[in-house]
């Protein structure tokens, strides 16, 4: 009987562990954006890649030739030095790298690294095709001569948040949603959770936040910031329909506690004003902010709390500089700039 990735030391790090690179997959589909704003989101994605290129490689699953010279002749529009981009062209669908992309586990103080090849459904089956997707973790695990391991049921990377000391939150809305395992139940699901992500314990919250086609993942609702403190977001404003899923959301952090009996320390963030993109209110977050080595990239949509979120966050990471980035473009794919990534873990090697 093969040993899981748990019982052989293998576990998933916590976001702000040092990175080698980050994955994206670069986005190339029409429906996502819906035709003329697909290129209006291309600044805001090449500021994204000009961020993290600052402090790591930025790797990037290219559909086609055609799209690896487009990128090539837009670097130096963007001042992105070419040296920190490495591109790999490989069949995608769509650009949600944090879903369909590899999970690293990493043991051995990063001696070892294996990638996790999640079964990916595009949310519930809902934006076919996705098989190309699907198949990326195995591709970039030949590409890097890695171990990849294949749990064989569906999970995104959105779906779950990890302290790297053996916790990991979650929510019921997705992850125990029928289009998802319906064959499996809670503790069936916590138990590939542990496992696979070398976790100890299990955290749920119920919901997630209007506008959101993922069914709750939680990157859009609850982020841990260290090992035992979370920012949540919340809607002051009574009726907002945000405001009853984020106050139940925090109702349910406040009675969990860590594996050694702490409590959660929990900083409340307000949502931004409701993005709202021919009449339709996207999925506007600060808690879908991305933590890399140069910085960690915080969503911004042009209100008044933006300063607020900014000022929290660069309270709580004190390691790296806080900025924000525009993302009033990208969020009208319903996404941010933590769904679109993925982190490599650094190799001691």
């Amino acid at each position: 009987m093969l040993l899981t990735p748990k019982e052989r030391g293998y576990f998933f790090p916590a976001e702000w562990h040092p990175h080698e690179a980050t994955w994206i997959t670069f986005p190339h589909n029409d429906h996502s954006w819906q035709g003329d704003k697909l290129h209006h989101m291309y600044p805001e994605y090449f500021a994204l890649i000009k961020a993290i290129s600052q402090g790591e490689k930025v790797r990037i699953n290219v559909n086609n030739i055609e799209l690896r010279d487009f990128i090539l002749g837009e670097l130096s529009s963007y001042q992105i030095d070419p040296n920190q981009i490495e591109l790999f062209i490989r069949p995608t669908n769509d650009a949600w790298c944090r879903d369909h992309g590899p999970a690293f586990l990493i043991k051995n103080n990063n001696r070892d690294r294996l990638l996790l090849d999640w079964v990916y459904n595009a949310w519930g089956g809902k934006y076919p095709p996705f098989d190309d997707d699907d198949r990326i973790p195995k591709s970039i695990a030949q590409d890097l001569r890695l171990e990849c391991i294949s749990p064989g049921i569906i999970m995104e990377g959105g779906s779950v948040e990890f302290n790297g000391k053996g916790t990991v939150l979650t929510s019921r809305s997705c992850l125990l949603n029928p289009n998802r395992n319906p064959h499996l139940n809670q503790a069936q699901i916590e138990t590939y959770l542990k496992d696979f992500y070398g976790v100890e314990q299990v955290l749920w919250v119920s919901d997630g936040i209007v506008g959101d086609d993922t069914d709750g993942h939680i990157d859009d609702t609850v982020r841990f910031v260290n090992e035992d403190t979370v920012i949540t977001m919340v809607e002051p404003k009574v009726d907002d329909d945000n405001h009853q899923v984020l106050a139940q959301n925090l109702s349910e952090l406040k009675e969990m506690r860590l594996l050694d009996g702490r409590p959660l320390n929990i900083i409340e963030i307000p949502m931004p004003d409701p993005v709202v993109i021919d009449e339709f209110r996207a999925p506007g977050s600060y808690a879908n902010f991305y933590i890399c080595n140069a910085a960690v990239i915080v969503p911004i949509f042009q209100c008044p709390q933006d300063a607020i979120a900014l000022d929290i966050l660069g309270k709580l990471f004190t390691d790296r500089p806080v900025i924000g980035l525009s993302a009033r473009e990208i969020i009208w794919g319903q996404g941010s700039f933590h769904c679109l990534t993925q982190q490599e873990p650094k190799s001691a090697l």
